[in-house]
Parts: structure tokens; C-alpha cells; sequence
């Protein structure tokens, strides 16, 4: 994307005056979107991305540009004006690089430009017809497709480089039932790191018949019970508690602040022996996945929980080395105008023994958390409280009646300890992450697990 004795030149400007180390991070992105609502295209956008961001270091500090340009005069003058900032003399310069090898390999099948933008109308007018003549109570459908395309060179005062392209490709079904004064509302969202063969993956059409079903069956939803009781968690999106109430504790920039409950915890048990934990970017075209994170390490598999046992924290290169620990290949940014930060990939459960049906025959009187809605998490201390969007009665061992306005609240790292029972039946859900003003894409998973009580919050009389 630049020469390599540009790169060099610009990183040696950058180290100039006495940095300790000196990055560029080069992107090009091209992005299409799609939205239909009310059986009509309502918008249609694309949008193209060229630049690069110009990080340094120094002691504890660090100093950060970005230019909307790959002009030679802009960067150069750019990194200037970055090294400006420092005041020493330095010993450090760039002579060779390196490329970075990476074992995550992949193919795209379907590049996005490629595909007729007639095809890709048809596929949300498919999700659209599919929802409505599903049930006649279905009243709204809105969903939305996009895709993107990028290209990413990294290169750092280590002598270190990487290149990746990269595809994505994102479809979301939002569905509105209605019975009487009763409005409910069905979501279903499919992601991949692919181009459109993520289609062959999933059919748009049963997307739709996902999100419509859930849309109806919640129209005749009773109260849900209050008080303490035993919630069994449905795998895939389940996963999202374990993701915004222990997750992010586990970054390890929440670690250094001491913002993070689970500091000074490595080799200790926090968990029921039952739970392994673990990130991992290399899992071939889920949504969080990466052949480099935003730094240019590889992406790799992170233990962070076996059996129990707190294994692994989330690092980028900084906190790496404040800890002295291994990198993890998790220094994530959104695009060329952000720094890195330890960022969460695709982060699960892992799989147990249990079979999901025996867990459901378990309870004798409980709840189903299939599907959560909004939610507040203090990532300090781990204590959340999570509304339930698709969640059912269990009685005497049965799935019964769906549930309306349940909450869930209570803390993730004592969830991990009451956590009785985990099958096998690991699924994934894909979705965005907000931290530190930048959003980036994940996937959450889980397999079916027991948790043997958390207080509910319901409107049963």
C-alpha cells in the first residue's frame, strides 16, 4: 500500500527525538449499506476509507496522529509533527522489516463488488416477504445488509510488518408483532469474515422465520415470577453475560487501572470447575476473527478460564509488556483514526458434557434465557442487570410459557460460581462492542448452561 522505504523513513521521523517506539497503521476500506422497511428501500449508502495513523511512545506516553491521506508530503509531515512532541535524542532506527506470518488462511468466494446490487436487494425483499406471510400478526419488518472490504498494512520500530485483506459481510432482521395492545419484537442477526457465500453458510430466508417466530411467540407471554431462581441460559447469544460482565474484566488495560475485579487473580479459581473460557480470533470466517489484530500480531487462541482457573488475561502490545506477559493478538481499533486497545474477539464458553434436554428436565421451576435485550454492566466490580427479550417459564422440567419484562440481575464473576451445568451444544452470535469510543465486531458463544439461582426481576403479582 506504501513502499517500504517510505515506511522506514517514516517510522525512523517518528523516533527521531527520543521515542521508544514508533507505528503506522495504513487502511483502505470501501463499505456498502442496505436497508429496507416497509417493503421498500429506504437507504441505500456507500462509503470509501483511505488513510493511516501514526502512533509513538514515550516512557508511559503515548502520542497519536492520523492522516486522510497516503500522500508522501502529508505523512511525512505528519510524523513532524508527532515527533515534535518529544524532547531527547534517540539511538533507535529502522534499518530492515520483516513480514509477519500468520496460520489463520481463508477464502473468499463472493467478493461484495462483484455482487449485482439487484441481488442484493433481492435478499432483503426474501427477508422481508419470508416475515410477513410467516403470521398475520407480523405488522413491521426493517433489515439491513452491508458489506466491506478493506486492506491493512502495519508496520512498527520493532521491524515488524503485516498485510491482510479482509471481508465482511452483515445481514440483520428486525420484526414487529402485534396482537390486541401487545407489541413484541423478534431480532436475528447473521455475520461472517467472508464475502457473500455467507449465504450458502445460512439462508437469508430462515433468518427471517428465526426472527418472526420469536416476534409471535412472545404476543402471548405472561408475567414473568420475581425472586431468586434457578435460570438456565440458551446457548449462542447467551453468551453476551459472560462477554459484558466478565469479559471486559478480564482486558488487561481494566487490569492495570485496577478497574477490574478479576486483578491479581491469575492461577485462582474463580469458576465452577465446569467452565472454560476462551478467546479465540482464529476460528475460520466467524465475525471477531483476523489473520493480525491492530498492532500486527497474529491472531491467536487465548485459555482465558480452565476449569475454573483463571489462565489468561486479554493483551495488546502496551499492556503486554506493563505485565509482562505474552501478547494475545487482541490490540483492536476500529479503523486508521483510532489507537489500540485489548479488545475482546470471539469470546465463549466452551462446550461441556451435558446433554441441553437434561438440564431443561433439572429444573423444576425456573427460567429460560434465550435471547437478552439492553442491559448495564459495572465492568469494576461485574454486578449487571440484563433484560430478557426472548425468555420462558421452565416447570417441572418443561419448557412452558413465554415471559414479559424479566430482568436479570446480579454479578458476573459470582454467576461463573453457580454455574452448575454446561452442554455441549456450543453455538455463536455475532454482533459490535463499544469501548473507549470505538466500535468493533465480535461474536459471543455459549453452549446451554445452569445456573443454580439469580435474581429475577418480573412483574408476576
Amino acid at each position: 500500500m506504501i513502499e517500504d522505504r517510505l515506511t522506514k523513513e517514516i517510522l525512523n521521523t517518528l523516533l527521531r527525538n527520543g521515542a521508544d517506539f514508533s507505528e503506522i497503521f495504513v487502511q483502505r476500506r470501501v463499505s456498502n449499506n442496505l436497508r429496507l422497511e416497509d417493503s421498500k428501500i429506504e437507504n441505500s449508502s456507500s462509503g470509501y476509507e483511505l488513510g493511516c495513523g501514526l502512533r509513538l511512545w514515550v516512557g508511559d506516553s503515548t502520542f497519536y496522529a492520523y492522516v486522510d491521506s497516503l500522500e508522501k508530503d502529508k505523512l511525512l509531515n505528519a510524523a513532524k509533527v508527532l515527533s515534535s512532541s518529544v524532547n531527547g535524542s534517540s539511538s533507535l532506527k529502522v534499518l530492515n522489516l520483516t513480514e509477519t506470518k500468520s496460520s489463520y488462511n481463508t477464502s473468499v468466494k463472493k467478493f461484495p463488488d462483484k455482487i449485482h446490487p439487484g441481488s442484493k436487494k433481492n435478499i432483503l425483499e426474501t427477508v422481508d416477504k419470508s416475515s410477513r406471510d410467516f403470521n398475520s400478526t407480523i405488522i413491521q419488518v426493517a433489515s439491513s445488509l452491508s458489506d466491506t472490504q478493506e486492506e491493512i498494512y502495519i508496520a512498527n520500530s520493532y521491524g515488524a510488518f503485516s498485510f491482510e485483506k479482509m471481508v465482511k459481510t452483515f445481514l440483520a432482521v428486525n420484526v414487529v408483532a402485534r396482537k390486541g395492545n401487545n407489541i413484541r419484537t423478534g431480532y436475528k442477526s447473521l455475520a461472517r469474515t467472508s464475502g457473500y457465500e455467507t449465504f450458502d453458510f445460512k439462508n437469508p430466508k430462515s433468518l427471517a422465520l428465526e426472527a418472526s417466530k420469536i416476534a409471535v411467540n412472545m404476543l402471548d407471554a405472561v408475567n414473568a415470577p420475581a425472586g431468586e431462581l434457578p435460570v438456565v441460559i440458551g446457548p449462542a447469544f447467551g453468551g453476551v453475560i459472560f462477554h459484558e460482565a466478565c469479559g471486559h474484566g478480564l482486558e488487561a488495560d481494566a487490569i492495570l487501572k485496577g478497574a477490574s475485579v478479576f486483578k491479581d487473580k491469575i492461577g485462582k479459581k474463580i469458576a465452577a470447575g465446569t467452565v472454560t473460557a476462551i478467546d479465540d480470533s482464529t476460528l475460520d470466517y466467524h465475525w471477531g476473527s483476523y489473520k493480525f489484530d491492530g498492532e500486527g500480531y497474529p491472531s491467536s487462541k487465548t485459555v482465558l478460564i480452565k476449569d475454573g482457573i483463571l489462565r489468561s488475561y486479554i493483551y495488546d502490545l502496551r499492556t503486554s509488556k506493563k505485565l509482562g506477559a505474552k501478547q494475545t493478538g487482541n490490540g483492536r481499533r476500529q479503523s486508521f483514526r483510532y489507537i489500540p486497545v485489548p479488545r475482546m474477539s470471539n469470546t465463549y464458553i466452551e462446550s461441556g458434557d451435558e446433554d441441553s434436554g437434561s438440564i431443561i428436565r433439572s429444573v423444576n421451576k425456573g427460567i429460560y434465557a434465550r435471547g437478552f435485550a439492553g442491559g448495564q454492566v459495572d465492568p469494576a466490580t461485574g454486578d449487571f442487570v440484563f433484560g430478557i427479550s426472548e425468555g420462558y417459564l421452565i416447570e417441572n422440567g418443561k419448557i412452558s410459557f413465554p415471559i414479559k419484562d424479566a430482568t436479570l440481575i446480579g454479578n458476573g464473576p459470582d454467576i461463573l460460581k453457580k454455574i452448575e451445568a454446561v452442554a455441549s451444544n456450543l453455538d455463536f452470535a455475532p454482533g459490535f462492542c463499544g469501548k473507549s469510543g470505538q466500535l468493533v465486531s465480535n461474536e459471543v458463544g455459549q453452549p446451554t448452561i445452569k445456573v443454580s439461582k439469580i435474581t429475577v426481576g418480573g412483574t408476576e403479582n
